[in-house]
């Protein structure tokens, strides 16, 4: 292995370690726009109406 290929090596892999760097940050920047979403999401969901007192205290037991 003579010089030169070592420091096109060299920068082979500092490009690739700067590509996974930025490859990473835009995924989790997709993942944060992601969870704004679902939460607006849920948010927007209308809140299920409520049961009447009387109902969900008693199960019945026999079959």
């Amino acid at each position: 292995m003579d010089v030169t290929s070592i420091g096109s090596l060299s920068t082979a892999l500092s490009q690739a370690e700067v590509a996974d760097a930025v490859g990473i940050r835009v995924l989790k920047k997709a993942m944060d726009i992601q969870e704004q979403s679902a939460l607006q999401l849920l948010q927007a969901l209308p809140q299920p109406p409520s049961n009447p007192p009387n109902l969900g205290q008693n199960i019945d037991v026999k079959a």
